[in-house]
């Protein structure tokens, strides 16, 4: 079910980080360098090592677009570099001077955040490359740092345990003690979860940390209501310090990796544990899932990145293709249809659907009639994008049932994809179709509805093969 199936030995000395954007994967260590692959064949580019550090290198991160890369370093720096030709576009001083331990972009790859030793924060603007604010915790390093999917809010965890929250504009809305003898990594889902009660996005959250434990969290930010940071569960499956932890880019499934020397694959649904990976010979430091692709790589104090695959019938092969053609129709409880309706912008209809007892049958049953008759629903327009969302629903289970992969069709015309791009909301679509998206003057992202940074287009060739071998296997 997963695979190992390359290992990058190029550095020389321990690892410390791995990210992927939809083409590369970065590398950066303590022997002061960063490396960068592609992944079609996982070639070192021409331009690599990069090379400006004087001392180790703790972190790396692409921006969403994948034309720049962060690092961050015991030295006191973040450097911008160029990925197309290995050029750095900017050296930022931590204004304390103090080791930097971490980098992250935001979602619209406007600002950059990096924290350090000394426990301060800063929020760069990564077009004019300028301090924008600065900030900084009580106690502890500042290791772990991650934004919320919408950009709205970006949490940090320190070497003291504590996580904290804060939103776009710096400010500290919340901070608490998370794991007892410190954090070492936190990482948000990009696909939201639902409050059963109002019917809120919320996003889900995992910290790890020294004390072997991995925590997951429901976090919502709204105007109206404010902050909140609920804890939901708690993952045991490592015997030592977890060091790393990342969500895949669907939100099925998370990684970890573990001073037990292990790399553990949870389902995010049941929390089961679905591999658990022995092959590295030291301290597990880094994991990372790549976006579009069914790939993951693991870091460690071995000196190696080990690049690893999933077999090409599912994302998450906990589940066969007809338990997850369930899940999507009568198995729906009231719950679900409600996390549903929030992942729709649907979210104000909840508490009728609730108070109609709707669950995944009856969700499925709608029809206009009912829908203005029944549940009351007076708006005409409201009740279209219903029934859409609704068909929408009823086309994915019938995609299910047929076993075609979902990573398989585009977004925007559900068919399997022929010629699929990378856009720069490092979500993957059909060519044409996302190009007479983008003809039609719409500037945001179809999955998102965020701006697009970029207008550029790039072949996901990795998928195109992917998509090629799965044809030949189940239309013979």
């Amino acid at each position: 079910m997963v695979k190992l199936i390359h290992t990058l030995a190029d550095h020389g000395d321990d690892v410390n980080c791995c990210a992927f954007s939809s083409s590369l994967l970065a590398t950066c260590s303590l022997d002061k360098t960063i490396r960068l692959y592609s992944l079609s064949d996982f070639t070192e580019l021409p331009h690599s090592p990069l090379k400006f550090h004087t001392y180790a290198v703790h972190c790396c991160c692409f921006s969403p677009s994948g034309h720049v890369l962060a690092s961050c370093s015991t030295d006191g720096t973040t450097v911008l570099w160029n990925t197309h030709n290995g050029e750095t576009l900017a050296v930022m001083e931590q204004p304390t001077g103090s080791p930097v331990r971490v980098c992250r972009f935001s979602p619209d790859s406007t600002c950059l955040v990096s924290g350090a030793a000394d426990g301060t924060v800063v929020l760069w603007n990564a077009q004019t490359y300028k301090l924008y604010r600065c900030g900084s915790v009580k106690d502890g390093s500042l290791v772990a740092c991650a934004f919320s999917p919408n950009g709205n809010l970006f949490v940090t965890g320190s070497s003291c345990g504590d996580l904290t929250v804060w939103d776009d504009k710096m400010r500290c809305l919340h901070s608490e003690k998370a794991h007892d003898l410190g954090i070492t990594c936190c990482d948000f889902s990009s696909q939201p979860v639902a409050d059963g009660e109002q019917g809120l996005q919320f996003f889900r959250l995992a910290s790890c940390g020294q004390d072997c434990q991995i925590k997951i969290w429901v976090v919502s930010f709204t105007h109206i209501l404010g902050f909140e940071l609920k804890y939901k569960s708690t993952l045991n499956g490592h015997c030592a310090p977890v060091l790393a932890c990342a969500f895949s880019h669907n939100g099925q499934m998370l990684v970890s990796g573990s001073v037990d020397k292990s790399v553990i694959v949870y389902d995010t649904n049941t929390e089961n544990i679905l591999h658990t990976l022995t092959q590295h010979t030291r301290y597990v430091t880094s994991c990372a899932f790549a976006p579009n692709t069914l790939l993951f790589a693991t870091g460690s104090m071995d000196k190696t990145v080990n690049i690893w695959q999933f077999d090409l019938e599912t994302p998450c092969q906990a589940r066969s293709t007809e338990d997850q053609a369930k899940q999507f129709t009568e198995d729906w409880s009231e719950d679900d249809v409600s996390m549903w309706l929030c992942a729709q912008g649907l979210s104000d209809l909840v508490g009728i659907f609730k108070m109609n007892n709707i669950d995944g049958r009856e969700l499925l049953n709608l029809t206009k009639e009912s829908l203005a008759d029944d549940l009351k629903i007076e708006s005409l327009g409201l009740r279209s994008k219903v029934l859409r969302k609704i068909e929408e629903l009823r086309t994915k289970v019938k995609t299910l049932s047929s076993g075609i992969p979902d990573e398989f069709l585009c977004p925007i015309t559900r068919e399997i994809m022929k010629d699929p791009v990378i856009a720069s909301d490092g979500y993957s679509y059909e060519k044409e179709a996302m190009e007479n998206w983008i003809s039609k003057k719409k500037r945001t992202s179809p999955m998102t509805n965020l701006i697009l940074p970029s207008m550029v287009l790039t072949p996901n060739r990795t998928l195109k093969m992917a998509i090629s071998r799965w044809l030949e296997t189940h239309q013979k």
